[in-house]
């Protein structure tokens, strides 16, 4: 915990001074406190926000994937297999469609959390009937499917070609031009999700004994599915509506860390969260570092990152199979 606590300080720093235009800490620290207006818009208001955005997106993501992987009892689950990543997409891109982002800055984060929550109650629902893991799954691929193809047909009967280019944009994820307004609408609903997964950690561990066994030490699981998906169409849902779609951090992160603090699902929680901050943290720090021509979205390097981790871990399992 030290440790990553330490390398998220480093990478937060990294983040504050380091980009197109590369910031001396010292002469930084000094002008700051000088009153420098322009390091100060530079500093607070472009490169803060990212930052701090880019933390609370990271750590959401992989304390809602280590949550999902012991809810499910499932090495590759993450959280896009529940579809609230994918609703939220879809949701953000109707408020595109039909010109709502326009009108006012938070209707695109708005309609992505109704997206969001409109499929996490659907899950909700099935989890409270004490449906069985598999049937969660199936669930949420089901949702999945049903947002990318909506969100396809919006695509392809989309209304001229800029508005064409910005629902592409914004679906490949970056945490680029975004503002304290952005922390401060995403934070609120982040917290409350945190509290909900944070909560569930003695039921997980109980979970790991089976199904009948964890009722017969007086856990609810219908209660703590419930629980566990809010809480992930929350960190999600609001991590989705600021930022777009970033896959893949909340499946890296747990299994990072499972060597070192053990497999416990109640002792992976907060450590999760802690390397999910530093990935993403990490992956913006390349976004803005590799010298291209345009600036990389920031879901589309999490990709390139997790789909090999993913096929490892595919081919891990397939081991272990009798």
């Amino acid at each position: 915990m030290l440790g990553l606590t330490a390398l998220l300080i480093g990478l937060a720093a990294a983040g504050l001074l380091v980009g197109q235009l590369s910031l001396n800490p010292w002469r930084t620290l000094a002008e700051l406190l000088g009153g420098d207006p322009r390091l100060a818009v530079i500093v607070w208001e472009i490169r803060l926000p990212r930052v701090v955005l880019g933390l609370l997106v990271g750590a959401s993501l992989g304390l809602s994937g280590a949550a999902l992987q012991g809810l499910l009892r499932n090495p590759l689950a993450e959280p896009g297999i529940l579809g609230v990543s994918a609703s939220a997409g879809l949701g953000a891109v109707l408020a595109l469609y039909f010109g709502l982002a326009q009108a006012t800055l938070w209707a695109l984060p708005g309609c992505a959390l109704l997206g969001a929550f409109a499929a996490t109650l659907f899950l909700a629902l099935l989890a409270m009937r004490d449906a069985s893991p598999m049937s969660l799954i199936l669930a949420g691929v089901a949702v999945s499917s049903l947002a990318i193809a909506l969100t396809s047909l919006a695509l392809n009967l989309a209304p001229n070609p800029l508005a064409l280019s910005e629902m592409v944009l914004w679906l490949l994820g970056s945490l680029r031009d975004r503002g304290l307004s952005d922390v401060a609408l995403a934070a609120p609903f982040m917290a409350v999700g945190w509290a909900l997964l944070l909560s569930a950690g003695r039921e997980l561990d109980a979970l790991t004994l089976g199904e009948d066994a964890a009722r017969s030490l007086g856990v609810g699981l219908g209660w703590l599915r419930a629980r566990v998906i809010g809480g992930t169409a929350l960190t999600v849902g609001a991590a989705t509506a600021v930022t777009g779609s970033v896959g893949f951090v909340g499946l890296i992160a747990p299994h990072l860390l499972r060597p070192w603090v053990g497999y416990q699902p109640s002792r992976v929680l907060w450590p999760s969260a802690l390397a999910g901050a530093a990935l993403l943290a990490a992956a913006d720090l390349a976004v803005r570092l590799i010298p291209t021509h345009q600036e990389l979205m920031l879901g589309v390097v999490t990709a390139l990152l997790g789909v090999p981790f993913f096929v490892h871990l595919l081919l891990r399992v397939r081991r272990t199979l009798p």
